[in-house]
């Protein structure tokens, strides 16, 4: 529908502007660098910067990928999950100076500091509600002293 109308309309507007447009193409043809004003040598450091500036973005850009990948992976390893492919080229790409940020990686350590306080049987004890370790302690030492006792009087040992 718009190629139609393009083409219907089109060679009318050209003929009303009297081709106008198409005379200033014609009429001399100015490189990049004199459409925008510059010398040749100001368009070609102009270009150069760019492209260097376009390279670090790139790179600043994979560095953060390959971030975000090794925050994954850690997570993934963390709670058993398959790894990611795309992860580990990621990183290979970034090279070896990846790392967690430090605020994550402060959390993690925080983080695993708990869990091995959780896993001790002491720490699973201080975790349940309403329980007086004191006593508790008291009624394992007694018990012990009851078992010994009757260690002692066994007739067989």
């Amino acid at each position: 529908m718009a190629f139609m109308v393009k083409s219907m309309v089109g060679g009318q507007l050209k003929t009303l502007t009297g081709g106008l447009t198409e005379e200033k193409a014609e009429g001399g043809e100015k490189t990049e660098a004199a459409a925008q004003g510059m010398t040749q040598e100001e368009f070609e450091q102009y270009q150069q910067q760019l492209e260097e500036e376009k390279q670090e973005r790139e790179a600043n850009f994979a560095q953060k990928k390959a971030e975000r990948a090794t925050v994954r992976s850690h997570f993934r390893d963390k709670y058993r999950l398959p790894k990611n492919e795309l992860d580990e080229t990621q990183i290979q790409q970034a090279g070896d100076d990846v790392e967690l940020p430090t605020e994550l990686a402060k959390m993690i350590a925080q983080d695993n500091q708990e869990e091995e306080s959780k896993t001790s049987v002491l720490g699973q004890l201080t975790s349940i509600q309403n329980v007086d370790m004191d006593q508790l302690k008291d009624k394992a030492q007694a018990t012990l002293e009851d078992l010994k006792k009757q260690t002692e009087n066994c007739s067989l040992m």
